[in-house]
């Protein structure tokens, strides 16, 4: 029994709960956890401080967290518990499903706990409530079960971000897939970070000598630079002699500054301080002197044999948000050593631009796989102190520069508009997944109906921007009008794009014309805005081959996701003796069915069966006008330009157009005063 581990999927034992250090929101108290499961009743997160033991079981959990449990009750209720109280206790929302894997999403904002279904986080709310005593410090995600197997998969614990919460469906981390042991990463980066660099001789540019055999340990000056104060002007060749400490006691010491944590026998806390005050490692020094004073208070605390731990838990020096490493590393400093060069053992040239940046391979290397590989294995940049890049935004790369030393993307309007495609191209030429994230939520920040087409071009080859990728189509479905006729820019995205967008459920349009107008000009990526019928007269002088060119397979694909049976009879029999009919068979084919279905009607099976006989969405909106002493209704609007000038038939005017229906509120019969010449 237990927890079965699989590449794909994780499945939980009746009464167990499966924790991992990866299931944890960044910020504790705010997240959200996305994810996949199949089962007949209960499946079940629980909401932590700390990790909890395989065996765990909230029923017996007396320390504070939440519960969220779908289909509770044979999988009849969706349940919220408190500390093990409930407090929610709903009927038929939420629940399983035994013969397939069901999409859910959870998010919890300072004790906002929202519930959802689908893919997409923050999509699809089902259910949210608010603890009026919130608890701020929940972080781990355990995967439970009541009596029956719960099968997981593609897990994904993303982060909450309130003002751009559909952010949340494009972006994060690392997927959780359940093979949590022995699992290798690609080219042994799985786990990549500072640690890695921890007494390596990759990248190193400095040494120490300790003890009186001398020992060599390398280190990397901007990191220590970063970290205290280590007066490398006086040094004598990139050499800091330490005769008199000893290698264990510097382990301890480096140790700290590339992870933020160490352990030392209890003896050995005095001489780490005092090392700790000779370079000024302030984070390290409270540490130890907090430690050193409860070891004053109670000597008890401590076994002088056994080792402490010592934590950076200060939240100060979390001041990056975004860095990857978690160490006493001042962010000033950091920035620092970029505008100055100091410490710098790398020039960045981009062609065209000459000479863009001095700056440190290590920290492009923690940031960036591609960088990591490019200089430790064996390139010729490995060994050189310039490299050259081409294709490359230099303005962009600054600001991937800049962000790689402070952690945050600062853009002005003006850059974002221009450079902010070109950073996200960038970050993921680059792997920088966390600038990749913060991309994308700006682009969503400013996404519009003018931007969707160039940023579905741009995201469409980027595989983890997939998310994203979908709120532009679903964006761009729901103002199918103005994106086909604004521009011709639509004819440029590909045709797999463009097919999705034509198919998709949320598309709104004014009519199944406007859809054939737009399929014809892609398929012969027009220049400019034209019609149906203005093809149908180039047909007169041109072959579909000459008009659609490579293009042309396209037709066939393209045209049948028109719903011509939903056209008028009128347009029908116009496209029925046009050219396009004449010249291309299938648009023969289905303007001949959409007739035969106008005039005689299809069996309601067939109907059923095919999306070409429901509507779509429509663009035009009911509104609704009482006539007597309305002053702030539709037709005062547009008879009056909202009151800049007397009262004139909208009608008359062209100030409507569509069809208006009139009617008495309680007879419902025609009310014509408002059309009447």
């Amino acid at each position: 029994m237990g927890i079965e581990k699989h590449k794909k999927s994780l499945t939980v034992a009746p009464f167990e709960c499966a924790w991992h250090e990866e299931l944890r929101f960044r910020e504790a108290g705010r997240g959200c956890v996305a994810f996949e499961a199949s089962a007949q009743n209960d499946v079940t997160l629980v909401f932590r401080e700390h990790v909890g033991s395989q065996h765990y079981h909230y029923k017996m959990d007396n320390s504070p967290h939440y519960t969220v449990i779908f289909g509770s009750h044979r999988n009849r209720r969706l349940k919220i518990e408190v500390d093990g109280k409930t407090v929610v206790d709903v009927v038929g929302i939420g629940l399983c499903c035994s013969s397939a894997f069901q999409s859910y999403w959870i998010s919890i904002y300072d004790g906002l706990i929202s519930i959802g279904k689908g893919k997409f986080p923050f999509h699809n709310l089902v259910f949210q409530w608010l603890d009026s005593n919130p608890n701020c410090n929940v972080q781990y995600v355990g995967l439970s079960s009541w009596d029956k197997h719960v099968g997981y998969r593609n897990i994904n614990v993303l982060p909450f971000y309130p003002d751009q919460n559909v952010l949340l469906s494009c972006l994060d981390c690392k997927g959780y897939d359940g093979d949590v042991e022995g699992d290798e990463g690609i080219d042994g980066f799985e786990k990549w970070g500072l640690p890695n660099f921890l007494e390596s001789w990759d990248l190193a540019d400095m040494v120490f000598v300790v003890g009186p055999e001398r020992r060599a340990v390398p280190a990397h000056k901007v990191i220590l630079g970063a970290s205290g104060d280590f007066n490398f002007d006086s040094l004598d060749g990139n050499v800091i002699q330490l005769p008199l400490i000893s290698y264990p006691l510097l382990h301890a010491f480096l140790e700290y500054i590339y992870t933020g944590r160490t352990q030392i026998v209890e003896w050995q806390l005095t001489s780490l301080q005092d090392l700790s005050l000779q370079f000024n490692v302030s984070p390290l020094i409270k540490q130890c002197e907090e430690i050193i004073d409860r070891f004053k208070m109670n000597k008890k605390l401590f076994d002088s044999g056994k080792k402490v731990e010592i934590g950076n838990n200060d939240s100060k020096v979390r001041q990056f948000g975004l860095l990857p490493f978690e160490v006493p590393v001042d962010v000033r400093k950091l920035r620092h050593c970029l505008a100055t060069a100091e410490h710098s053992d790398i020039d960045i040239h981009v062609e065209g631009h000459g000479l863009t940046a001095k700056s440190h391979k290590v920290i492009l290397s923690l940031w960036s796989i591609p960088f990591a590989k490019m200089f430790t294995n064996g390139m010729i940049e490995s060994s050189s102190s310039e490299i050259y890049l081409r294709d490359v935004s230099a303005e962009a790369f600054s600001i991937m520069l800049e962000f790689m030393y402070s952690g945050e993307l600062v853009m002005d309007f003006k850059e974002m508009n221009s450079l902010l495609l070109d950073l996200l191209l960038l970050s993921d030429q680059f792997a920088v997944t966390s600038l990749q994230r913060e991309c994308c939520k700006r682009i969503l920040e400013c996404l519009s109906e003018d931007t969707v087409c160039p940023i579905l071009r741009a995201i469409s080859s980027i595989p983890s921007c997939k998310l994203l990728e979908e709120t532009c189509k679903r964006n761009f479905s729901m103002h199918f009008d103005y994106c086909t006729t604004a521009s011709t820019e639509f004819v440029l995205l590909d045709e797999a794009t463009f097919k999705d967008i034509l198919q998709h459920a949320d598309m709104t349009v004014t009519s199944e014309e406007r859809v054939l107008d737009a399929i014809i000009a892609w398929c012969m990526q027009a220049s400019e805005i034209c019609g149906w019928t203005t093809v149908d007269e180039l047909l007169n002088s041109l072959t579909p081959e000459q008009l659609f060119g490579k293009r042309l397979p396209s037709v066939d694909i393209l045209l049948p996701l028109v719903r011509f049976p939903l056209m008028p009879s009128h347009l029908l029999e116009r496209l029925e003796n046009s050219r396009l009919s004449n010249r291309i068979p299938v648009f023969s084919q289905l303007v001949k069915e959409a007739i035969q279905y106008s005039g005689t009607g299809l069996p309601n099976s067939a109907i059923g069966q095919s999306v070409r006989f429901h509507h779509r969405r429509s663009s035009y909106k009911e509104l609704q006008y009482i006539r007597d002493g309305d002053n702030n209704g539709v037709v005062y609007y547009a008879g009056t330009s909202y009151g800049e000038h007397e009262w004139v038939n909208p009608v008359l005017a062209k100030n409507i157009s569509g069809h208006i229906f009139c009617w008495t509120a309680y007879g419902k019969w025609p009310d014509l005063f408002m059309v009447d010449d």
